[in-house]
């Protein structure tokens, strides 16, 4: 099983999102990821979303618009108490030469340090961490 560091760089191809820094978060059910603004829409009679996001870390003037099939909505606990309702949608992760399906839930991440938190659902029986190391599985150029 590969070891991941607290920090890593991944990939969202369904996405159009060649590079993302995301924080391995163990603490966390579901990865998340930044979208500044969220508009749903019907397509072929289902429901999708599209997304606004910035998705570089420090960087609030780069805007990436993409759009994906929205699998539900939840309500999902952040680790301050709060409870707000979000899109999940699922998408392929690229990284640490890995290509699996993820869920990620969507959410206005500016005010934080990651546009991208991956959770323990995704890592599961795929990945350890070492909560000392970062970009264990290499970076992105």
């Amino acid at each position: 099983m590969q070891t991941l560091g607290w920090r890593e760089w991944g990939a969202l191809p369904g996405l159009g999102i060649d590079k993302i820094k995301m924080k391995v978060d163990t603490g966390a059910k579901t990865s998340c990821l930044h979208a500044f603004k969220l508009e749903p829409f019907d397509k072929e009679g289902e429901n999708w979303v599209r997304i606004y996001l910035h998705p570089h870390q420090n960087d609030d003037q780069t805007e990436q618009v993409c759009e994906a099939p929205v699998m539900e909505q939840r309500t999902v606990r952040d680790s301050g108490g709060h409870e707000e309702l979000r899109y999940v949608i699922e998408t392929v992760l690229e990284m640490a030469g890995q290509r699996f399906e993820v869920e990620l839930t969507l959410t206005n991440r500016d005010s934080m340090r990651f546009r991208m938190l991956l959770g323990r659902q995704a890592m599961e029986g795929r990945f350890m961490v070492d909560p000392q190391e970062s970009y264990l599985s290499g970076q992105i150029d």
